[in-house]
């Protein structure tokens, strides 16, 4: 078991359903620490973009990256879809408690002061759910179409959530943030298909893997053959394709969140890039982006941000 394995584990048996219920709900200042402790315990997942927000904006993402974290372990760590199930159903009845103001879990007190101040829906934390309910029933995806669809529940909800945040949230710029979630969304599957098929998911559109003579045997063989770079390839400009027709939202987002919205892009770009120089070859080694490398990309993007070459990022 690895240590975040046993923090989640003593996390849950400490705030779970089964632990005691405390006599008070914790302070918010308390709150709000576990969250950000939360956050940095997972900062591989946590990315710079997240420390380039506004100051006052940070402890708010910290809030809401909590809430999904928490219900990612709930899903993945119990390893039996049961009882992972039922522990998805506590943590909804906890967001809706905390909307009724009831909030007795860190997170919930810590989320309860962020739905105040930026009115935040509860539509997209539930649709959040959706996704981590549907990893538990579903393993593969037939159509890009049902894998667009299942991008709707697990990516864009975040987008939109940002977006309240920033007290930007409007049915144009919430199609352009689906576009970049998606993206986002579409480059992760292409990185981690290794990952994915060890936890017996394929997020690749089956239809595709069958067009391109990639299959099920393949995939058991890991097999980086010509038909899975074909397949590959053309995910990875399926994934590009949606980034780049979210790249308009990065001017209009208001000053103080166009440097991360823009390295979000930039960085997802930047993975799919990393994908074609191991010539998709992502059953061997994971491509990343190295720190450093976000560094330099987040020195680009401030750089064509303030020259106002908005279509480079």
């Amino acid at each position: 078991m690895s240590v975040e394995d046993r923090q989640f584990a003593a996390d849950l048996a400490r705030y779970g359903p089964e632990a005691p219920r405390p006599a008070r709900p914790p302070s918010l200042r308390s709150s709000r620490r576990y969250c950000r402790r939360l956050a940095r315990r997972h900062y591989e997942n946590f990315t710079v973009a997240s420390w380039l927000l506004p100051r006052a904006l940070r402890p708010h993402v910290c809030h809401v990256y909590a809430y999904a974290r928490w219900a990612d372990d709930l899903a993945d760590e119990p390893g039996d879809p049961g009882r992972s199930l039922a522990l998805l159903d506590w943590w909804e009845g906890e967001l809706h408690a905390c909307y009724e103001g009831n909030a007795v879990h860190p997170v919930f007190v810590a989320l309860a002061d962020t739905i105040r101040r930026f009115d935040l829906p509860r539509e997209p934390l539930v649709d959040l759910l959706v996704a981590f309910r549907q990893d538990l029933s579903t393993a593969r995806y037939e159509t890009p179409d049902q894998v667009l669809e299942y991008c709707r529940y697990s990516a864009n909800p975040v987008g939109r959530l940002v977006l309240c945040l920033g007290r930007c949230n409007d049915a144009g710029r919430a199609r352009l943030a689906d576009a970049v979630c998606t993206g986002l969304q579409l480059a992760n599957f292409c990185q981690d298909v290794a990952e994915d098929w060890d936890r017996g998911r394929v997020y690749l559109p089956w239809a595709h893997c069958r067009r391109h003579g990639y299959v099920e045997e393949h995939f058991a063989r890991r097999e980086c053959n010509d038909a899975f770079r074909r397949l590959l390839s053309a995910e990875v400009d399926e994934a590009e394709g949606w980034l780049r027709r979210g790249i308009p939202l990065v001017g209009r987002m208001p000053e103080g969140l166009q440097l991360p919205v823009a390295l979000f892009i930039r960085g997802g770009l930047a993975i799919l890039d990393a994908i074609r120089r191991a010539d998709f070859d992502v059953w061997t080694r994971r491509p990343t982006v190295a720190g450093w490398q976000k560094i330099q990309l987040a020195a680009e993007c401030w750089w064509r941000l303030r020259g106002g070459t908005l279509e480079e990022v």
